[in-house]
C-alpha cells in the first residue's frame, strides 16, 4: 500500500544561506504514530511547513495521498490538520465561533452534533462560551487541537502540543490521540517529551541538522541501539573500582557497581562478571538490571 506521505529528496535553503533541511527521504504509512525527534533547529518544523504547504521547499517533492502536494495543493491540504508550536488564536472570539470558522475555512458546512463531541473529547465543552483571552496557555492549545480536528483530516501534525500543558491536560490529550489514531488517522508528532514518543509512537525518525539520521520502529530501535545496565549494590562502598574488574566496563556509583553490556551478544559478560566478584570476595546485597531508554539512544544518536 502507498504511504500516505512520501518526502522524496527535499532540501530547503534560506535566502542567507542556511541549509534547514538536506536530501530528506522519509515515507509515513497511513494509520500510524510517527514520532520525528530532534534537538532545536534540527528542521522538524519546517519539514511540517513543507508538509502542509506553508513552507516552500527549495528542491525535491512531498506526495501526500499519491497527490503533488504543490500542484494538488487544495487536496492535499484538506486531508492535513496542523497544530503548530505557537499559540495563534483570535483573542475576542469565543471557543466555539473559532473551531467552526475552521471549519468554514475547508468549505465544511455546520456540523454543531461534531463541533460539540469535539469539545467534548478535548474538556473544552464547559469553555465554549468563553472569549480565548481568558483561557489558561494549556487550554490555548487545546482549542488549536479542536481547531486543527475540526475538518477531519485525515492527517494529523502536532507540533510541540504538550508544550505549557500540564500533566493532566496532557494526559487527556493523549487519550484522544489513540482515539484518533484507532478511527485511522495518521498522526505525526514532534515533542521534546522524549518518553511520550516512547510510550505512543510506531515508529520513530530521528533528523539532526537537516538530515534524517535513522527511521525504525519504536521496539527495533530499542532492540538495536539499547544497551542494559546493570546494577550492583555493595555492602561497603567502595573508593574506586578494584583492578580485577578493569577488564569489565564497570563504574563506581554511591555504593553501587554499574555494568554496562550489549543484551544481544551471546556472551554479556554478566557471569563473569559476577564470577570475579565472588574471586575478590567482594560482597552485594541486591542485583537489578534496566533496559537504556529511547531518551539514552536519542542522545546517543545525536552525539554520533
Amino acid at each position: 500500500m502507498a504511504p500516505i506521505i512520501s518526502i522524496q529528496r527535499v532540501s530547503k535553503k534560506y535566502r542567507g544561506g542556511f541549509q534547514a533541511l538536506k536530501d530528506v527521504n522519509l515515507d509515513i504509512h497511513e494509520g500510524e504514530i510517527f514520532a520525528l525527534l530532534g534537538p532545536n533547529g534540527a528542521g522538524k518544523t519546517t519539514l511540517i511547513g513543507g508538509i502542509c504547504g506553508t513552507t516552500n521547499i527549495s528542491s525535491g517533492k512531498i506526495l501526500v495521498d499519491g497527490k503533488d502536494n504543490v500542484k494538488y495543493f487544495r487536496h492535499t491540504r484538506s486531508l492535513i490538520g496542523l497544530v503548530p508550536q505557537e499559540i495563534t488564536l483570535s483573542a475576542f472570539e469565543t471557543v466555539w465561533d473559532n473551531v467552526n470558522f475552521s471549519r468554514g475555512l475547508f468549505g465544511k458546512g455546520p456540523e454543531p452534533d461534531y463541533v460539540e463531541q469535539l469539545l467534548k473529547d478535548l474538556s473544552l465543552w464547559d469553555k465554549k462560551g468563553n472569549m480565548l483571552m481568558t483561557l489558561s496557555g494549556g487550554m490555548k492549545r487545546r482549542v488549536m487541537i479542536a481547531k486543527a480536528l475540526s475538518h477531519k483530516p485525515r492527517i494529523l501534525f502536532l507540533d510541540e502540543p504538550s508544550a505549557g500543558v500540564d500533566v493532566e491536560l496532557r494526559r487527556d490529550m493523549w487519550q484522544h490521540v489513540h482515539k484518533l489514531r484507532q478511527s485511522g488517522v495518521t498522526i505525526i508528532l514532534t515533542t521534546h517529551y522524549i518518553e511520550e514518543a516512547e510510550e505512543m509512537a510506531d515508529r520513530i525518525g530521528v533528523i539532526n541538522k537537516g538530515e534524517i539520521i535513522l527511521v525504525e520502529k519504536k521496539q527495533e530501535l530499542m532492540k538495536k541501539l539499547g544497551t542494559k545496565q546493570m546494577s550492583i549494590e555493595l555492602a561497603t562502598p567502595l573508593e574506586q573500582v578494584p583492578p580485577e574488574l578493569s577488564n569489565f566496563e564497570v563504574k563506581s556509583e554511591e555504593g553501587r557497581l554499574i555494568y554496562y553490556y550489549d543484551p544481544k551478544k551471546a556472551d554479556t559478560g554478566v557471569s563473569k562478571l559476577i564470577k570475579t566478584l565472588s574471586q575478590i570476595k567482594l560482597e552485594y546485597t541486591d542485583i537489578n538490571t534496566k533496559q537504556s531508554s529511547l531518551e539514552e539512544i536519542f542522545v546517543e544518536l545525536v552525539k554520533k
